[in-house]
């Protein structure tokens, strides 16, 4: 099993949906038919033309920017005639060489219907094409796993990634369900993976948004195992809010102001937040990861600040809030105000 800690942020919003000229919304969404070269084909040639044909008009900017080729090839011109999209590179595909074409969520039909995932269309201009592949899926905690690339390198290269070289061995994609199948690798043959999960849609790794962060296994590929199955990436989600919830024991019974909860944290900052208790005397709140202090308080002058002479509190209670994770049963019990003991 690979384990994955990964770092992301904010996440794309979806496109607004426009109703089509003199008819209802338009809420299906766009598909792709159709791509030339197949997927899986071998003995592609060099002067090949690539298109993807989609199930409906698409937005053609948006979309013919949503497609790229690793290893990087630059794309002279996209070209589309009617549902098909057309790449003229400007260079030929060389030789005996293994290419992916991928296509990004962020396509869109004309009506601003986004593909509900991605896609890869891995070929060769090999003889044959190469049976190596590592399929499985990811599990994402704090942002959805759709969208996310697999960039997979050869273990011996020593590349460190970098989203505008493209210089991955193959690529894969995570589509809506996590799933993802990395092809068309050489065997024999080792090879290291990547997590990449472009948060802005920029095609561009940046780190104060974006996830790019290592598998820590190295899959061994021969040709009698040409393929690793299974495999299950773990993607935490470290800026992603972690739950708080419990409840406050009031044994003083005292129904005037509000129950609220303080807190106050992490260490470096004197920001202090406050939550409502509900009738129940429960809570259930959201906070970013970090080390916290809570608190739990009756707020008699709805200041939302605690006053200790004079408001009932509990003493403070420590908590540590994990990255998308949960921090459950915790138990606050009131004292009566320091100038009335």
């Amino acid at each position: 099993m690979a384990t994955l800690l990964a770092a992301a942020t904010a996440l794309a919003g979806c496109a607004k949906r426009a109703p089509p000229s003199g008819g209802p919304p338009d809420l299906d969404v766009p598909r792709v038919l159709s791509s030339s070269p197949d997927s899986g084909a071998a003995r592609v040639p060099l002067d090949a033309t690539l298109s993807i044909t989609f199930s409906e008009g698409m937005e053609p900017k948006g979309t013919a920017d949503a497609v790229a080729l690793a290893p990087r090839i630059e794309i002279r011109q996209r070209r589309w005639s009617g549902r098909t999209l057309s790449l003229v590179l400007a260079e030929p595909l060389r030789a005996a060489h293994t290419y992916t074409m991928f296509l990004g969520s962020g396509a869109r039909d004309e009506h601003g219907n986004n593909l509900e995932s991605g896609r890869t269309v891995v070929f060769s201009t090999a003889d044959t094409f190469p049976p190596g592949r590592i399929e499985g899926e990811i599990e994402a905690r704090g942002f959805p796993a759709a969208g996310t690339t697999l960039w997979c390198y050869d273990a011996s290269g020593g590349q460190v990634p970098d989203s505008t070289a493209r210089d991955f061995d193959s690529i894969g994609l995570a589509d809506r369900l996590g799933h993802f199948s990395v092809s068309g690798l050489g065997v024999p043959g080792r090879y290291r993976m990547w997590a990449f999960a472009d948060l802005n849609a920029n095609r561009s790794f940046e780190p104060a948004t974006d996830v790019l962060a290592p598998v820590d296994t190295v899959f061994e590929l021969s040709r009698e195992q040409p393929v690793a199955r299974g495999v299950i990436v773990h993607v935490v989600h470290p800026r992603a809010p972690g739950r708080v919830r419990g409840a406050v024991l009031d044994s003083l019974a005292d129904s005037l102001g509000v129950l609220r909860i303080l807190v106050v944290g992490p260490p470096d900052t004197t920001r202090a937040l406050s939550f409502d208790v509900d009738g129940e005397g429960q809570f259930d709140f959201q906070l970013a990861p970090g080390t916290y202090q809570l608190r739990a308080y009756r707020d008699l002058d709805r200041s939302h600040t605690w006053q200790p002479d004079r408001e009932p509190a509990s003493d403070l209670e420590p908590v540590a809030v994990p990255p998308a994770g949960d921090v459950l049963e915790v138990r606050l019990s009131l004292r009566p105000a320091r100038g009335k003991r």
